[in-house]
């Protein structure tokens, strides 16, 4: 019997993974696409715009992901 809940608790463990993956890879594709709509929104904008904000042209990117990667 013990075997059997053993196999039982590995497959448990195996699935919980499974899907805490499938939501973490979830979550990362929206926050791509938050992320790729807002360098978008802001290439739209004009240069004086941009300064506006104190943004550079070059800096959109940066500017963008700078929580997730430091440049």
């Amino acid at each position: 019997m013990a075997l059997a809940d053993t196999h039982h608790e590995e497959k448990h463990g195996f699935f919980m993974s499974l899907i805490d993956g499938i939501t973490r890879g979830l979550g990362q594709i929206a926050d791509a696409n938050w992320r790729g709509q807002e360098v978008s929104r802001l290439c739209a904008l004009s240069d004086e715009a941009l300064a506006s904000k104190g943004l550079k042209r070059e800096d959109i990117v940066r500017h963008v992901f700078r929580d997730v990667y430091w440049m």
